[in-house]
């Protein structure tokens, strides 16, 4: 009995201890309870999900680029409208001029990057406000896709390997009637990596005496974390697997968290974040790190472009209408602080999801759309009031 009234407590401690970290994961887990509840189980069957996590995918790639505008203490308003032209040069190479597929996306994802430059310069070196400089560029590219679409309206996208790329799903290796092989090896392997790679950070720390948590919150940890990504690969198997949004998504995740946690750029991102005057007197170069975290910016918000074009097969004049606000939230609502210096990249996945989330469910229940928006205005609010208060009592 002692044992088990050990075990919460210290699990109660470890809870509130990182309740930045885990409190997001808890948020997911409760909107999707109570979504299941209410859509009588729709909201967790495996076509709603895998359309889910589609649907996040063009957002939740943004969010990963302002997770680290934010840190630095930035912002990044022009983000939506850069997706949306960027994605309506793609469909104009591709239609009106016949251009490789393999030749426009090297391209645009080009165009994004030089877009996030102009930014960043404007920022580190002209010292033009982010807001003003981003929120001049929103009206300038808004104003470039209507120009560009003014013709037609919409343009039709054709090309089928293109339009694979947000509608399509990994190809399996096994041939077998209702379960995709392929995305449950993919979820064992993903679950086998995880448990290496806390076993490996916990030795690192132990190896230089720095504190852990206890054997039993590590396994505790392990099999949580385990069992959901089993739970998920295991739904989506039973459809049609593992989509190539996901797999850019989870790429794209892979990539920036190990720039942040395990490279010299990452470190200098958090220090110009945590105070750029000491991070300057230190020898980083805070124009420099700025410069490329908003090219990092805009070559994002060009895959987002690509993502957003390719699933809906065509580009449109209201391509990019809020993404940035979209992106801004999910960064928030995953962690990032509102002071700068303080945010994962990981979590802004989580908070693309939660936000994700929160409108499929409401959706299914058939709830009001202007009731959706004061939802989702009253979830970012909350948020960022979690994010004030953690970081007073610390």
């Amino acid at each position: 009995m002692n044992k088990i009234k050990n075990y919460f407590s210290e699990l109660s401690v470890l809870l509130k201890l990182n309740v930045r970290e885990y409190g997001m994961f808890i948020a997911l887990a409760v909107i999707m309870l109570i979504f299941s509840y209410y859509s009588g189980g729709l909201f967790v069957s495996p076509r709603n999900l895998s359309n889910l996590l589609n649907q996040t995918g063009y957002i939740a790639v943004l969010a990963v680029g302002m997770t680290l505008v934010i840190i630095i203490r930035h912002i990044d308003l022009s983000v939506g409208y850069v997706a949306g032209f960027v994605g309506a040069v793609a469909a104009i190479m591709m239609v009106q001029y016949g251009v490789p597929v393999g030749i426009v996306i090297v391209a645009v994802l080009l165009l994004g990057t030089l877009i996030g430059l102009w930014h960043g310069f404007l920022v580190a070196f002209m010292g033009l406000p982010a807001f003003v400089s981003t929120l001049a560029g929103m009206l300038i590219f808004r104003g470039a896709l209507l120009q560009v679409t003014q013709g037609t309206g919409t343009i039709i996208i054709p090309n089928e390997f293109f339009n694979a790329i947000s509608n399509g799903y990994i190809p399996d290796i096994v041939k077998v009637p209702g379960v995709h092989v392929l995305t449950l090896v993919l979820g064992l392997a993903g679950v086998g990596f995880f448990i290496y790679s806390e076993f490996k950070t916990r030795k690192n720390k132990l190896k230089y005496n720095f504190k852990v948590i206890s054997m039993s919150m590590l396994l505790t940890k392990l099999v949580f974390v385990s069992s959901i990504i089993l739970l998920i690969t295991y739904i989506l198997a039973t459809y049609n697997g593992i989509s190539w949004t996901v797999v850019i998504m989870l790429v794209t995740v892979g990539i920036y968290q190990f720039i942040t946690n395990k490279t010299v750029i990452g470190r200098h991102i958090y220090a110009v974040g945590g105070n750029p005057e000491a991070a300057e007197l230190s020898g980083i170069s805070v124009k420099k790190i700025t410069l490329l975290v908003f090219a990092s910016m805009g070559f994002l918000s060009a895959v987002s472009g690509i993502l957003f074009a390719s699933r809906l097969r065509s580009a449109t004049v209201t391509a990019g209408v809020l993404f940035e606000l979209d992106a801004i939230a999910a960064a928030y609502v995953g962690g990032v602080s509102a002071k700068g210096g303080i945010g994962k990249v990981t979590g802004s996945i989580i908070g693309a999801i939660v936000m994700a989330s929160l409108s499929s469910g409401m959706n299914l229940i058939g709830m009001d759309i202007s009731i959706q928006y004061i939802v989702r205005g009253l979830v970012l609010i909350v948020a960022v009031v979690f994010d004030v208060r953690t970081r007073n009592k610390k």
